[in-house]
């Protein structure tokens, strides 16, 4: 298959358990749950993205017709020859619409330990070595099971308890951000007191000011 990237940059990882740490990420085109278009976005399933994954023109950009060629780009933007501590989180869009067994182990043969950020909407090839999903409500979710589990807050008809009876090993409040995120963080917070399993998870690299 042709994999469909819209940018790969290495920064470091601004969210949940892996927060502070260097990493390449490969930011895949497309996703089931919005086409990225504003004027699709009354009609999206996620309304609140604020991502831009659409075509392949970003840094890092473009079309990989093979899982080699995909693992090489990534390994390309790593600042070290090195195998040690490689990280790569495979991002969206949505990556679990194109990212493949095969390209899992690629990047494994390039020494990356593979992390990947999806909706749960798709179930994941094998080899995964970090799985974090971020549910959205009105979706249907098929994993069930993983790492992390990090949520939005608040979402439209949903609360996190619903989550709880998952397989996860850790389950994550993130505000939403927009012009409500002083709310948003204030109400995340406030949940995270009162209910001790939810852990608060900041989008350290917007503080930052990185990618």
């Amino acid at each position: 298959m042709t994999y469909l990237i819209k940018e790969i940059f290495y920064t470091l990882q601004g969210e949940g358990s892996h927060a502070g740490r260097p990493a390449v990420f490969c930011r895949f085109s497309r996703c089931n749950l919005w086409t990225g278009l504003e004027k699709d976005r009354h009609r999206a399933i996620c309304q609140f993205c604020d991502t831009d994954f659409v075509g392949t023109d970003g840094e890092g950009g473009g079309r990989f017709a093979t899982p080699e060629d995909l693992a090489q780009a990534v390994e390309n933007a790593w600042p070290s020859e090195s195998a040690d501590h490689r990280f790569v989180v495979c991002t969206g869009g949505e990556p679990l619409l194109q990212l493949d067994e095969a390209a899992v182990e690629a990047l494994h043969a390039r020494g990356f330990e593979v992390a990947v950020e999806t909706n749960g909407t798709r179930v994941p090839p094998a080899g995964i070595d970090w799985l974090c999903v971020s549910p959205k409500i009105g979706s249907e979710l098929v994993v069930t099971k993983g790492d992390e589990l990090k949520l939005v807050y608040p979402q439209l008809g949903g609360i996190p308890s619903q989550f709880e009876n998952l397989d996860f090993r850790f389950f994550r409040l993130q505000a939403m951000d927009g012009p409500d995120l002083e709310a948003n963080t204030r109400a995340a917070v406030d949940y995270c007191m009162k209910n001790p399993r939810w852990i608060l998870s900041l989008q350290t690299h917007k503080y930052l000011g990185i990618q």
